[in-house]
């Protein structure tokens, strides 16, 4: 067996292989930087590409792609809050205060920081205890899937909205909007209002541009009208205290990418579960954690590196039960799969059996991902902090043309243009109202795997109104959901009183 380690990680030190790893990451935080082209949709264009390389290269030019969209993600976030993927919107409520108080680098560097280690802890607990943590996501059936998503929304509906009302009104949108298209079931089309573009549902790559960047525009162009001169371009401080993190910053910080690690490694080791819900669950842990909570929002360091070590960490750990079982933790990884299967490998159980030298090979292409994310992210903050110091007026117009490009080359078709469009203008009248589109956004993605499960409860069970009551686990999880349901009712009626 060590022989085979020590093979394996000798056949991913090749050149070849390093630099197309390497390559891997700097595109993917180009490609995470740029509203509506993520990871997945950078993936899903080079898996073809991904024929003429060997294995070995192959799999690791995908992975450091997948890595560096993560951290790219939160470069247009914290710079120009509008984050280029939907886990990296928590990123930027912090991120994005602290640019305009000069401390865009910093924030930069400290996002990088806790994407690093977040990675770098989902790594290795992929590598060490990928078997037990797999075993626990393959318990899971439909009911406890069903249980998990209702408690995850309503964790998240008290994040991102003044009230839980709201948040669960907002999340609630998004399941409605996700059922558009064909019923899994019958695969008959419905709320399609005649419209043969809607048959094959709606996208999140529209709805992702549309709610996240192209409504900020908006909300700037409103301010820039209403202020007369417009908001001044950001600036960014020169003092060293304002550009790096000092030691003392990142050790108080520790304790955060610690527990916000582990929690997107669980998130990302249960399939279907994905970076948005541990970016904001992490979050939201982070802040009530915190012993000043209320300056999360205003530019606390806490809050980068909570969403952004929890995303990160989702990126390796979705690999686990990918690797153990053959099912995709998410998007990206379930893309990957079609890199195997090219290769003539089925990823699953078999693979340590049949394939473990190229299982560890793959094992130390992400670590030095992960290297090269480290290096690429520092060389390139400079650049990227002078990128944004373009006057708005320049800035703007970019911002909307990578927008309408972004939500077009998503599936070639115009329409999802006017859907973005559309979204775009719901958001922003929804934050007019305190309505969270982000609590819209995660109730839309996961809204195919709630209707599934609970779809396949309904048949499984044949209408038995007391599946849930039978499973044991699923009762727990409901129960922590109406306690907090209620709790936050409760809190929220002893303020009104106040």
């Amino acid at each position: 067996m060590f022989d085979l380690i020590i093979a394996g990680f000798m056949d991913s030190l090749t050149i070849a292989n390093l630099l197309f790893v390497l390559l891997g990451v700097t595109l993917g935080m180009i490609a995470g930087a740029v509203p509506g082209v993520n990871g997945p949709m950078a993936i899903a264009l080079c898996v073809p590409l991904s024929y003429y390389m060997s294995p070995m290269t192959a799999i690791g030019f995908l992975v450091g792609l997948n890595k560096g969209a993560f951290y790219g993600g939160a470069i247009s976030g914290v710079l120009l809050n509008t984050p280029g993927t939907p886990e990296a919107a928590a990123t930027s409520w912090d991120g994005y205060p602290l640019s305009k108080q000069g401390k865009g680098e910093k924030a930069l560097r400290m996002a990088l920081y806790g994407s690093v280690s977040g990675d770098f802890f989902a790594t290795w607990v992929l590598i060490l205890v990928a078997a037990p943590l797999a075993a626990v996501a393959l318990y899971m059936g439909p009911p406890e899937i069903f249980a998990l998503i209702c408690l995850a929304m309503t964790i998240i509906a008290g994040i991102g909205s003044s009230s839980m009302t709201r948040g669960l009104i907002a999340a609630a949108l998004g399941i409605f909007i996700g059922t558009i298209g064909m019923e899994p079931v019958s695969a008959l089309p419905r709320l399609t209002f005649g419209l043969y573009q809607l048959e094959r549902g709606i996208a999140l790559i529209p709805i992702g541009i549309g709610m996240l960047a192209f409504s900020e525009i908006i909300i700037q162009l409103e301010r820039s009208r209403a202020n007369g001169a417009g908001e001044a371009t950001l600036e960014f401080s020169k003092k060293p205290e304002d550009r790096f993190v000092s030691f003392a910053e990142f050790r108080r910080s520790i304790k955060t990418i610690f527990r916000s690690s582990i929690a997107g490694t669980i998130v990302g080791a249960m399939p279907g579960l994905g970076a948005p819900v541990a970016s904001f669950f992490a979050y939201d842990r982070a802040k009530k954690a915190s012993k000043n909570p209320e300056n999360y929002g205003k530019g606390e360091l806490d809050g980068i590196v909570a969403s952004e070590s929890a995303n990160s960490a989702v990126c390796a750990s979705a690999l686990i039960p990918l690797f153990t079982l053959g099912i995709p933790g998410n998007v990206a990884s379930a893309l990957l799969i079609g890199a195997f299967v090219i290769h003539g490998m089925i990823p699953g159980p078999l693979m340590f059996e049949q394939n473990a030298r190229f299982i560890y090979s793959i094992y130390s292409s992400l670590i030095m991902a992960n290297i090269f994310l480290l290096v690429v992210g520092r060389l390139g903050l400079r650049a990227s902090c002078k990128a944004v110091s373009a006057p708005k007026t320049i800035l703007y117009p970019i911002i909307i043309f990578t927008c309408l490009m972004g939500s077009y080359l998503g599936a070639y078709n115009t329409f999802d243009v006017i859907l973005m469009l559309f979204f775009a203008f719901l958001a922003y009248f929804m934050n007019k109202w305190g309505f969270s589109h982000i609590c819209f956004i995660i109730g839309f993605i996961l809204s195919p795997i709630w209707e599934t499960a609970l779809q396949q409860v309904i048949i499984v069970s044949q209408l038995d109104t007391f599946m849930f009551f039978k499973r044991p686990v699923a009762v727990i999880l409901m129960i922590i959901t109406f306690y907090i349901v209620i709790k936050t009712t409760i809190n929220t009626f002893k303020k009104t009183a106040k």
